[in-house]
């Protein structure tokens, strides 16, 4: 399972990389695995306000509906519009092609209550026991 180095990681397993105030949001390796073949993929229009720790979006998989929940508060600034089309992208490439949302963050100290890499791996280890 990838955990890379240089990304942030949620307890409820999505992972940020940021650029200047635009922070990538998807969902970890170890989330995708979880689920199984992920079939559906419901996420927020662009210019839509998401806040940390709130629901932003759906991931539908043949095992289970769960929510996705935003690591950061801000303005959603783009989508990833394949993924309608290609869900199973995110099984594939969650931290390349299967990225979700980009936001315009509202507070970069927002980032500080994320997870490093090997706190991340840390968290999962915890939760196989």
């Amino acid at each position: 399972m990838e955990i890379p180095k240089g990304l942030k990681f949620s307890k409820e397993h999505e992972w940020v990389t940021t650029e200047d105030s635009v922070a990538t949001v998807g969902i970890t390796d170890h989330a995708q695995d979880q689920l199984g073949e992920i079939v559906y993929i419901e996420l927020p229009a662009v210019g839509e306000k998401i806040s940390k720790d709130d629901p932003f979006g759906v991931v539908e998989s043949v095992k289970a509906v769960s929510d996705i929940f935003a690591p950061v508060s801000g303005t959603v600034i783009e989508v990833n519009e394949d993924l309608p089309e290609t869900p199973e992208v995110v099984n594939e490439d969650p931290y390349g092609d299967g990225w979700l949302i980009k936001v315009r963050m509202n507070d970069p100290s927002d980032l500080e209550d994320l997870m490093e890499a090997d706190e991340y791996a840390e968290l999962i280890a915890r939760e196989k026991e």
